[in-house]
């Protein structure tokens, strides 16, 4: 019709459309305008707007055809860059109407819930929904179904219209009420439980949910139900993520805090899977209480065999380091966040392998018994690995080190280098740099304990 009237050269405010969504016909359209002259020349209109009308089209104002009819004169009547201005109003509500038939698109991909049909009959579909649009874009939205299930007969159903995909093509018939489709089966329980595992109560946004998932749609969408009950338990599932993971050493951790006891019975731990290949659990050494804990990350080759901690090659560095600053070793509490060697195999050799976060957290319990039983006023965690044991992954020691930091674990606390990194730098110049800081890093931090 529009071609026609535009042949005719009928301008816009001369023509009344009147349509339902449902129904791509005209009521009370004029009478049909005289048939286009053979020399009448052949409208040329861009790509973009028959695309914009094709979505347009399914959007559920009654003017929509007035203001396609309109921006279609436009183009073909001395404006062809039209849609090029931004600020125009009609391409504006152009966009505009677009946009919302689009997002209504979106929202029927996310929101279409199929059921199975108990019983189906030959030939007919085997899973069914129904859904409500806000527009009536179930033509635009029906083709993503059909690519996702194309080995399954499925319909969707609505109050406009309906599709059916007979996997071959998609057929497309009158709407239908919403109890022609199921309302139950079985698998909402299991989904709904699968919903439910993956809810973040620390996102709880209700504005924003029903922004994104209109109040209208729940009752076609099963999780929905869950909504309320998950609300009301937000509070106390935030409280529980925020609360201190559970370390796995816990249950073998004794209720003394005697370093004797606690070195015991850390000999027969099985919190973690690197006991299995480890010599032997190393546990921490040195007097208790002490002013100073040392936390490294976890034993070396050397420290695995002889049960000790920092005697290898990184320890006799360290006490190198500890001399030059000035610091007595034997006044010291050394120990790791893990207690067990963390290795790869490479032939007859054993090398380092950094344990996981959590490798780290499941030996926590070990190291926060050693605090208990120490009570250092100073903590110097040696490598990111030990400081992030105390206060989360996120801490990065490049940016950090040396920086004194008062924490619930001591009056003082400082991260440094770890002396094996020391030993691995790139360079002997790297290797002296690292090293200076380290001493530096330690008077510093025993500088605040004598003050």
């Amino acid at each position: 019709m529009a071609r026609e009237l535009l042949a005719a050269d009928v301008r816009p405010e001369d023509v009344s459309w009147e349509g339902s969504p449902a129904q791509a016909g005209l009521f009370g359209a004029p009478p049909p305008p005289a048939p286009r002259p053979a020399s009448a020349p052949r409208a040329r209109v861009p790509r973009a707007f028959l695309d914009a009308a094709d979505v347009v089209s399914c959007h559920r104002s009654p003017d929509r055809y007035a203001l396609l009819y309109r921006v279609l004169y436009r183009l073909t009547h001395g404006e062809p860059e039209l849609l090029a201005v931004a600020a125009d109003p009609d391409t504006l509500d152009l966009a505009r109407r677009k946009a919302a038939v689009l997002r209504d698109v979106h929202k029927v991909h996310a929101f279409v819930r199929f059921r199975k049909v108990a019983a189906p009959a030959p030939d007919a579909p085997e899973l069914v929904a129904w859904h409500e649009p806000a527009h009536d874009c179930l033509r635009l939205a029906a083709p993503f179904f059909a690519r996702r299930f194309p080995s399954m007969r499925w319909a969707i159903l609505g109050p406009d219209r309906s599709v059916e995909w007979n996997l071959q093509e998609l057929v497309y018939g009158p709407g239908q009420s919403r109890t022609s489709a199921p309302q139950h089966d079985d698998l909402e329980e299991l989904f709904t439980t699968y919903w439910r595992s993956i809810y973040n109560p620390a996102r709880i946004n209700l504005a924003a949910m029903k922004k994104e998932m209109p109040v209208r749609h729940w009752a076609t969408i099963p999780e929905t139900a869950s909504i309320p009950d998950l609300v009301r338990e937000s509070t106390g599932r935030v409280q529980q993520m925020k609360a201190p993971v559970q370390s796995a050493a816990s249950l073998q951790v004794p209720s003394s805090r005697s370093l004797t006891t606690l070195r015991e019975h850390a000999a027969g731990c099985t919190a973690c899977p690197l006991h299995a290949p480890a010599t032997q659990t190393v546990f921490g050494e040195g007097p208790a209480p002490a002013r100073v804990m040392l936390v490294g990350e976890q034993p070396g080759d050397e420290e695995d065999l002889r049960g000790r901690p920092f005697v290898g090659p990184a320890g006799r560095l360290l006490d190198g380091i500890l001399a030059e600053a000035g610091v007595p070793r034997d006044d010291l509490y050394v120990t790791n966040a893990v207690k067990h060697f963390k290795f790869e195999p490479r032939g007859k050799r054993r090398i380092h392998a950094k344990p996981t976060y959590g490798e780290v957290t499941a030996c926590r319990a070990w190291l926060d018994a050693e605090l208990e039983a120490v009570r250092p006023e100073l903590v110097v965690c040696l490598g990111a690995t030990a400081a992030q044991s105390f206060l989360g992954r996120k801490y990065q020691l490049t940016r950090s080190r040396g920086r004194l930091e008062r924490t619930r674990f001591a009056p003082h606390w400082l991260a440094t280098w770890h002396p094996s990194a020391v030993l691995r730098a790139i360079d002997a110049e790297a290797q002296e740099r690292m090293r200076a800081e380290m001493i530096a890093d330690l008077r510093l931090a025993y500088g605040a304990l004598a003050a």
